[in-house]
């Protein structure tokens, strides 16, 4: 009787074991799911003119909310578009022209409804800051006064889009194409002019304050293309979709609409 009795007790504590190791591992699976929930990755793909302001609003937001972290990519609006139709991990894109967004919503790769305008841009001709080629307008760049001139690639570059806009409109596109030099982005039309590689270049007034390298000698005609308007929206195949909806509405606090004004952007309210 005795013997049976601890053969009892030994099952009881042998149960108890696996019961308080099941625990264990169910509570181990419970923390790992909660601890993959709260900390977050998000994918930005921003246009390359948003590379300053951008770095800065990563390292505010991260401070403020330190399960998230942002991974920003940038480029030409182009070639951002491309990444997310050939499915690259994506889950912002913040474009720098209302082109390559409705390209993509039309495709049905972006969450329609989270479309919204952010930002407002300006078009400005620059020069190098020792150049002494008396370059004074938009006009000129069809003169002798300029060699050659950096662009942005008008297939994938929205500032070489409205570049071409500008241009067409007073009636000089074909001669600045014959000594237009394309850039695969905004920046790498900034820095021809920063090296003096180009005797000037059309770029966004904000790639313009940037630069202590550079010379503003005007922005675009009144009229002569396009309003220049960022939206930003969620990519459909995002798993993020809810962290990403926050983040987008921290662009739209006083706090972030102060900033971008900061770097010559006008906020879209």
């Amino acid at each position: 009787m005795k013997r049976t009795g601890n053969k009892i007790v030994m099952l009881l504590l042998a149960g108890c074991m696996l019961l308080a190791t099941g625990c264990a591992g169910a509570q181990e699976e419970t923390a790992q799911r909660a601890d993959a929930q709260e900390n977050v990755e998000l994918t930005v793909l921003a246009a390359a003119s948003l590379t300053d302001v951008c770095n800065e609003i990563k390292t505010m937001y991260e401070a403020e909310h330190e399960s998230v972290t942002l991974n920003f990519s940038y480029g030409g609006s182009g070639a951002l578009q491309t990444q997310i139709e050939e499915g690259a991990p994506a889950d912002i894109f913040i474009s720098a022209a209302q082109k390559q967004m409705d390209a993509l919503n039309e495709e049905g790769l972006m969450e329609s409804d989270s479309i919204q305008d952010l930002l407002e841009n300006k078009v400005v001709l620059i020069v190098p800051q020792t150049s002494t080629a008396g370059i004074e307008s938009f006009e000129d760049a069809a003169t002798d006064k300029v060699g050659m001139i950096g662009l942005g690639e008008p297939g994938s570059v929205p500032a070489g889009q409205y570049a071409e806009e500008i241009f067409t409109s007073l009636g000089i596109l074909d001669e600045v194409k014959a000594k237009a030099n394309y850039g695969t982005d905004v920046r790498n039309v900034l820095s021809w002019v920063e090296t003096g590689e180009v005797d000037c270049g059309v770029v966004y007034a904000t790639d313009a304050i940037s630069s202590d390298s550079i010379t503003v000698v005007c922005e675009a005609p009144e009229g002569s293309c396009t309003p220049i308007i960022y939206p930003m929206g969620i990519v459909k195949a995002s798993e993020q979709k809810e962290a990403a909806q926050e983040f987008m509405d921290y662009l739209k606090t006083d706090e972030i609409s102060a900033l971008f004004e900061s770097y010559g952007f006008a906020t879209v309210q």
